[in-house]
């Protein structure tokens, strides 16, 4: 029962292992692992490994080493791997993190200057050295990374460095020939990879591998192709490659580079591969050279997808077709270099021959095209595909040369000629040649005569409406033609410059344009003459505004329709008052309603022009209420009026102002009075304003003879209790109201000079009390 359950349990360990790569890094010293594994080759003479650095894990753990991928889908068999951490953590399967925590060890200064970068650390490092016997060695490799996250942006912004470094003995620096294919950017995680949503477009997709899950046979989470490393060599001269992979910055999220066993060797040079992948494949009916040509070399065998071309012995090998190419050249010394090249083929663009059919208004033969109006027709409306050249001669279009130089405005010298567009895929650069034939069209259309009233500037410009001039045309031409308006015949004929269907003119009172008839998209049909004349408007005065003072009504203004430099009989009037018309059709209306008066004029030719007048209200004003303070030193009057206009005031008929409040008003019986500025109406009322003299001087003279209050008449202070006083207080006399006043006697008897004191009561309760002089 132990034995079976031991087979099983070995069965199960065995079949595991065959699924992934596993590493070996006791089985081949660093010597064997360049020398044996990755060259080996005897054309490849003189491998001396000079230095190896890796990290220090304690135990048997090495940071490079051996692979063996067979059973696995790993593309690679076997060759030798260099990672940033425990080779152990390489084996698949992807199921856990690669990402030594182990301290960290130096990086590589050779690798920062050749990847002008910094901060590296944990560098493994395969140095040696190697003679070569051809031109060119080459070697194959695949890049892999923990720093591989699908969907996550970090893939746009972390990678761990790698370089394969060469240089010739005896120099300084350094070829990094770790390379994407085509360019000197070195292949870093950031560098290849696919759109990464919400991170970053991709970069070199094409030589992205895959995202790895977890039964992928390797343990990071993404890899590139296979991709190649070369480096041009001088034969018999030797060389230095130094195999570098660091981490940047941190020990973090391991990287690995897998080198391929016994890709290192001779190669010939036979270009990069031509896919439409790359978009550098060979247009349709294009040949090219193949160049295995190599010093030294004794035989040249060609191979077309495995065959052997037998009959193909040459360095040169002429290829039109697709299909995988390879070459071996053998050396003198018996060496065998071998080159490789993938060929594909991009289609012809697709595009038709045509017609271009033009009029020919002498009727010659002879006229002017616009080969541009081919366009759509040869290139089936394809946005990819553009013609970007016409030729006379089908040999000048295959040879681009000679190419028509105004092509927007060619004159055939031929009936029936035929010329030729170049049209080129902007995708694939491929070109296609297509045939135009120069037809003539002598079809003839009346001359249209086309009106219009001149607008509300008269200056004989105008806005026409060409799609009246299209509505006589169409019934006249074939179904589906299309009709547009040119300033000149030439550029009717090449169609440049459309006019818009309303056309402002730019000839004063009259001009002449182009109708063009275009059938099947641009063949043009006819051309004729369109003659634009524009009539004359009745020049009139602009909108105005007036007053109607409503306290005439209903007298009336007179509005006048305003017609400028001619006489007003020669036009016919129609008055509308606030849009309603009002039956008045004379050149002026007698208004006495407020409101927009419109007034519409229309000359013998029936071209109208309008302007409005606005008749606004004016009145009187009307006085509410007329406020003053009396018994001060600086007495006020303030006019308030129930309605509002232009007004102005005065008081006591002085000059009026836009004021309505006076100040330092004297007291007595005044009169306030409001007028409107224009004239219509005016408004008064009387006020008295109380006030005492300070003295009197009854002496004879007829001045100053008696004291009395001042603002007092028939109208106003009727009411007041005025009572004189001595100096004692004695009551001396009661003053009536609509006296001439006080004389300064008592009982007849004229009393002294001096100061008496008056008590003035209103019926309202107002005491005022004061004291004047009495002087003789």
């Amino acid at each position: 029962m132990q034995k079976r359950l031991f087979i099983i349990l070995f069965l199960i360990v065995s079949f595991s292992s065959a699924q992934n790569v596993v590493t070996d890094v006791q089985t081949y010293t660093p010597q064997q692992l360049v020398e044996d594994i990755l060259i080996d080759s005897s054309c490849i003479t003189n491998v001396q490994v000079t230095n190896v650095v890796g990290g220090n894990f304690g135990g048997s753990d090495q940071s490079y080493g051996y692979f063996d991928a067979t059973g696995t889908t790993f593309p690679f068999q076997s060759g030798i791997v260099l990672s940033t951490g425990r080779l152990s953590n390489v084996d698949g399967p992807n199921d856990s993190l690669s990402d030594d925590d182990a301290a960290g060890w130096d990086g590589d200064q050779d690798l920062e200057i050749a990847l002008d970068e910094t901060n590296t650390l944990n560098a493994t490092i395969l140095e040696f050295q190697f003679t070569s016997e051809a031109t060119q060695i080459s070697f194959n490799y695949i890049f892999a990374s923990e720093e591989y996250q699908e969907n996550n942006a970090n893939t746009c912004q972390y990678s761990d460095l790698f370089g394969f470094l060469i240089r010739e003995i005896g120099t300084t620096d350094y070829e990094n020939i770790a390379l994407v294919p085509g360019t000197q950017v070195p292949v870093k995680v950031t560098t290849v990879h696919p759109e990464i949503p919400g991170g970053c477009q991709e970069e070199n997709e094409f030589y992205f591998g895959s995202w790895n899950d977890n039964t992928a046979p390797i343990n990071f989470n993404g890899q590139t192709k296979v991709l190649s490393a070369v480096a041009n060599t001088v034969p018999n001269t030797t060389y230095e490659v130094k195999l570098v992979i660091a981490d940047e910055q941190n020990y973090r999220y391991d990287s690995a580079v897998f080198l391929e066993a016994g890709s290192f060797e001779l190669t010939t040079d036979l270009g990069p591969n031509l896919l439409e992948s790359t978009n550098n494949a060979l247009c349709e009916n294009q040949s090219i050279d193949l160049d295995a040509t190599q010093t030294g070399a004794i035989i040249y065998k060609w191979f077309k997808d495995g065959t052997e071309l037998l009959t193909e012995v040459n360095p040169i090998l002429t290829v039109a077709d697709t299909g995988t190419y390879n070459v071996e050249v053998t050396l003198s010394n018996g060496c065998i270099s071998y080159g490789e090249i993938v060929i594909e083929q991009f289609p012809a663009p697709t595009t038709i021959n045509t017609t271009l059919t033009q009029c020919d208004l002498e009727q010659d033969g002879i006229t002017t095209y616009n080969l541009f109006d081919t366009d759509q027709t040869i290139t089936v409306g394809n946005p990819d595909l553009s013609i970007i050249g016409f030729y006379n001669a089908l040999t000048d279009a295959e040879q681009q040369i000679n190419a028509i130089t105004t092509p927007d405005s060619f004159q055939n010298t031929t009936i029936n000629q035929v010329v030729y567009a170049l049209v080129i895929n902007n995708l694939s650069n491929c070109t296609a040649i297509s045939q135009i034939t120069l037809q003539i069209s002598n079809n003839n259309l009346p001359t249209y005569n086309l009106d219009a009233c001149d607008d509300a500037i008269i200056d004989g410009l105008t806005t026409f409406d060409l799609s009246q001039v299209s509505t006589q045309i169409t019934p006249l031409v074939p179904a589906g033609a299309t009709v547009n308006y040119y300033l000149t015949q030439e550029d009717a004929f090449a169609e440049n410059n459309p006019l818009p269907t309303n056309f402002d003119s730019t000839i004063p009172d009259f001009q002449t344009i182009y109708a063009q008839v275009t059938t099947n998209g641009s063949d043009c049909y006819a051309v004729t003459d369109v003659n634009l004349n524009v009539l004359f408007t009745p020049e009139i005065s602009e909108n105005e505004s007036f007053e109607y003072c409503l306290n005439n009504f209903p007298e009336t203004i007179t509005l006048n329709g305003g017609v400028l430099n001619d006489l007003p009989n020669n036009y016919y009037y129609q008055w509308l008052l606030n849009g309603v018309d009002t039956g008045v059709n004379t050149s002026f209306i007698e208004a006495n309603q407020i409101g927009v008066y419109t007034v519409i004029i229309t000359g013998t030719n029936g071209c109208s022009n309008t302007r409005d007048i606005t008749v606004t209200s004016i009145e009187a004003p009307i006085i509410e209420n007329v406020d003053y303070t009396e018994l001060t030193t600086n007495n006020t009057v303030t006019v308030t009026l129930s309605n509002t206009g232009d007004f102005e005031y005065t008081l006591d008929n002085g000059t009026y102002q836009p004021s309505n409040s006076f100040s330092n008003v004297s007291p007595g019986i005044h009169t306030v009075y409001v007028r409107e500025i224009d004239g219509c109406g005016m408004s008064e009322q009387t006020i008295a304003i109380l006030g005492f003299p300070q003295f009197f001087t009854p002496n004879g003279d007829n001045y100053n003879q008696f004291w009395k209050p001042i603002g007092i008449n028939d109208a106003f202070n009727t009411d007041l209790d005025i009572k004189i006083f001595d100096r004692y207080g004695k009551l001396i006399h009661l003053l009536n109201p609509q006296s001439s006043g006080w004389d300064g006697t008592l009982n007849g008897q004229l009393l002294p000079s001096n100061d008496y004191w008056y008590l003035v009561s209103r019926s309202n309760g107002q005491k005022i009390r004061g004291h004047f002089s009495l002087i003789r």
